[in-house]
């Protein structure tokens, strides 16, 4: 199976000079936990996680009038001061498993797709997860061997 199997797309994206309260309200508003960060021209320059603004917002224990306070904050920070840079891609006519691997290795939940200097699509982590899902149990019955770990617990 091939990325352009198993990519999303199209793909939900920012500029690097927005708000980071836009890539909150894309995120929670589409379900989503990884964004795309282009050019205008297109060009992927980095990549912004729901860690990543989790990590840059303020305390999560905040009352209700720390709501406002984070929103407030987001709303003042630009997307290129969170984002993770540079960002690996992958192309869209690799193995899925070639995605698996640069994601593991990377310890990333993503990966834009790009194919000719274009993004195309993203492969994520849940994407891997629902094919494994949908894998028949033969194509697991021959896995006998402790598979490899990553050595973070709980990977």
């Amino acid at each position: 199976m091939l990325v352009h199997d198993l990519m999303t797309a199209p793909v939900l994206t920012i500029r690097a000079d927005q708000p980071l309260l836009a890539v909150s309200d894309i995120m929670k508003w589409n379900h989503v936990r990884h964004v795309p960060v282009v050019t205008v021209s297109g060009k992927v320059i980095g990549m912004v996680s729901q860690r990543d603004l989790l990590a840059a917002s303020l305390s999560s224990l905040a009352d209700s009038a720390g709501t406002n306070d984070r929103r407030q904050h987001l709303a003042m920070s630009d997307v290129e001061r969170v984002m993770t840079k540079p960002v690996s891609t992958i192309r869209s006519t690799n193995p899925v498993q070639d995605a698996a691997a640069v994601m593991r290795a990377q310890r990333v939940g993503s990966l834009p797709v790009v194919d000719d200097g274009h993004l195309v699509g993203i492969i994520t982590d849940a994407d891997l997860v629902r094919l494994v899902e949908y894998l028949p149990d033969e194509a697991l019955a021959g896995v006998r061997t402790p598979l490899p770990r990553s050595g973070r617990r709980g990977t």
